[in-house]
């Protein structure tokens, strides 16, 4: 599988990786390490509300204050929306209460655009992903991937770009990008992508992925693709590839405003276009499925944060972990498909998102 041949970072072998699956397991753990952490914790928050509680209760200001009262450096950058944006989500608010304990910088996109990375760094161990950090997040199927080993030292680099480039104005307190990278500690290549300024590399190497897959593709992702993403993936059709696209089966109600609008029906024509083909199928769960994952030929795998949507790969900013490792993707494939064993039913792509 080719690496996406642009981006900040380069893939690095020597990664230990554990996909998380669902906010239970992916929380559960993160709420671990944090717990255990004895340097720092940082975070990106794009979505946040109140409500949100770790698996043991907690929320999430009670998670990162333990932290800081043990002399952990804890910072978290905010997302914050312009008036332009679109205000589809919560998020944290401008007049918060002070937390004398943590760093906190808030930090704008460029017009309607969102910064969508939900990334956290815990001493030396990575985790990216997609799961908001609301109470309804984490009713949903999503995933993260937590990376220990040199690519941790992309999502560290990641935070600190993040942190000292934050719109809001702030002290004083900004911190030197890392020059190191973290020791090999396992079998897994892995290479940090973003849709971040001029770093293009998550939409790259999901067009490279698409167009270098022999048998298989597996994608579970919030949105159907947009055009330029679902004619790669009527390409692979042609060749043979069995594609498989699970998505909410009950899409959010812009999408079927987007139904309506005649200047987004390239969209929908391409999704039409997929549903001629025998080997397509376009499936959906019981769950809302929020994830941002695609699996080729069971040997490549990526889960992150950016959706198929013209907003992930035009404007927001986004992180997604891509991994080289046949055995950790084979036993992701089959975790899949055991969760969702009798679950899974299929769509009609012409009637999708119409009523």
């Amino acid at each position: 599988m080719i690496p996406s041949a642009s981006g900040s970072y380069p893939r690095r072998d020597g990664n230990r990786v554990r996909p998380l699956i669902g906010g239970r397991e992916a929380f559960g753990r993160i709420a671990e390490a944090v717990d255990a952490a004895r340097r720092r914790v940082w975070v990106t928050v794009a979505f946040y509300a109140d409500d949100f509680r770790v698996p043991d209760g907690r929320g999430l200001f009670e998670l990162l204050e333990s932290a800081a009262a043990r002399g952990v450096d804890v910072r978290a950058v905010f997302w914050q929306p312009n008036p332009e944006s679109a205000h589809y989500g919560r998020t944290y608010p401008t007049d918060a209460p002070a937390r004398p304990r943590l760093r906190i910088r808030r930090d704008r996109a460029i017009g309607p655009y969102c910064h969508h990375q939900k990334s956290w760094m815990v001493d030396d161990t990575g985790f990216v992903g997609g799961i908001n950090l609301t109470a309804k997040a984490l009713e949903r199927h999503d995933a993260y991937l937590e990376v220990n080993g040199p690519s941790a030292s992309d999502v560290a680099h990641n935070f600190v770009q993040r942190w000292n480039g934050a719109s809001e104005p702030h002290a004083s307190d900004d911190l030197p990008l890392p020059t190191t990278v973290l020791a090999p500690c396992g079998a897994s290549t892995v290479q940090i992508q973003r849709m971040f300024r001029d770093d293009r590399s998550i939409l790259g190497q999901y067009e490279r992925a698409i167009d270098a897959a022999r048998r298989s593709i597996y994608i579970e992702n919030q949105a159907i693709p947009i055009p330029a993403i679902a004619s790669r993936l009527e390409g692979a059709l042609e060749r043979g590839v069995e594609v498989v696209l699970l998505v909410p089966a009950v899409p959010e109600e812009h999408v079927y405003a987007a139904r309506k609008d005649p200047a987004r029906r390239p969209l929908f024509e391409g999704l039409e276009a997929l549903g001629r083909y025998p080997r397509f199928r376009l499936a959906g769960l019981p769950v809302y499925v929020h994830c941002k994952l695609m699996i080729v030929d069971d040997v490549w795998a990526t889960i992150g944060s950016c959706n198929l949507h013209a907003y992930s790969l035009g404007g927001h900013s986004e992180m997604n972990a891509a991994i080289w490792d046949e055995t950790v993707v084979r036993d992701l494939r089959d975790r899949l498909r055991r969760q969702h064993e009798g679950d899974i039913f299929t769509l009609l792509p012409e009637r999708y998102a119409s009523r």
